[in-house]
């Protein structure tokens, strides 16, 4: 199944989080943790339609790594998948 986003829409897939002790060891992330903040970009939207009717291009191209609001995306699943949909407005940087 292929998602396409509407009007100035990304769908993001939420980064894994992993936690490393004092030790060094690597924990992985899990469900008890906090809402992702980072992502890569899956699937852009064509933009957003100005007042005067001309559409404004979106910053944002697949493949980019980007920080967004905590508590902004919607979570979605498709075929098992977990994706966030958020406005291009609630990111706020690209990772590079």
């Amino acid at each position: 199944m292929t998602l396409k986003p509407l009007s100035n829409h990304v769908i993001v897939k939420a980064a894994a989080q992993e936690e490393v002790t004092k030790s060094g060891i690597v924990l992985p992330g899990t469900a008890d943790k906090e809402r992702p903040e980072k992502g890569e970009v899956i699937a852009v939207g064509p933009g957003k339609i100005m007042d005067n009717g001309q559409l404004a291009p979106m910053g944002l191209k697949v493949g980019n790594q980007v920080v967004f609001k905590k508590y902004s995306p919607d979570e979605i699943k498709i075929d098992g998948e977990d994706y966030l949909i958020l406005s291009e407005d609630d990111i706020v940087a690209i990772i590079e």
